[in-house]
């Protein structure tokens, strides 16, 4: 059993800084990448929030995670650009990610993915191309539209929320479904007849 050591104030201060701690780590990879000239694209929770917050702030939900994607012949452009901003370069378990410092953890990196490559063999899509992206406050952010084909694509727990959380505020509707792949739209489908899971 963990031994819960904070409360009040305290608990408050951790929880807010974890959720600043994420949002400095977002603006510091992607200023770095944007001073580089090295093209790349926001991806999973953080451009959902970008998304969502346009239509309805009340629906955004804080993520831990920093997600970007590359064209891999920018990695080495990418390595440069990241480690000048302090951030550390690791390959693991067939993972690319940029560590936050010396001391960081795995859940303390920024996770790269490349397009135009799947990130399982066993997924039914590849990544977007991040030529298809929207400018969202100063950051490169995939567009909605390959966006929701990667959240339908990976399928986990919690891209199926996040699908949900833009079908509740119409930011995507049942006229998407002939824009899909038939596997995808048969997954966005189980999510417009199942909005609560």
């Amino acid at each position: 059993m963990v031994e819960i050591r904070y409360s009040g104030e305290a608990l408050w201060e951790r929880i807010e800084r974890a959720v600043e701690n994420v949002k400095d780590r977002l603006r510091r990879v992607t200023q770095a990448l944007e001073h580089a000239n090295v093209p790349y694209a926001v991806i999973g929770g953080n451009a959902v929030q970008m998304w969502v917050a346009q239509v309805d702030e009340s629906v955004v939900r804080n993520t831990r995670d920093v997600d970007i994607c590359l064209n891999r012949a920018d990695l080495p452009a990418a390595i440069t650009a990241l480690e000048s901003a302090g951030f550390i370069f690791r390959q693991a378990a067939g993972v690319t990610m940029f560590l936050d410092g010396p001391n960081a953890k795995a859940r303390d990196a920024v996770h790269v993915v490349f397009a135009g490559e799947k990130v399982r063999e066993e997924y039914p899509e590849a990544v977007p191309s991040i030529d298809d992206y929207e400018r969202i406050k100063d950051v490169r952010t995939l567009t909605l539209e390959s966006l929701v084909r990667m959240k339908l694509t990976s399928n986990r727990d919690k891209d199926r929320v996040h699908v949900r959380d833009m079908l509740s505020i119409g930011l995507i509707d049942d006229t998407w479904l002939p824009r899909l792949s038939p596997v995808l739209a048969q997954r966005l489908q189980a999510l417009i007849d199942d909005p609560d899971g």
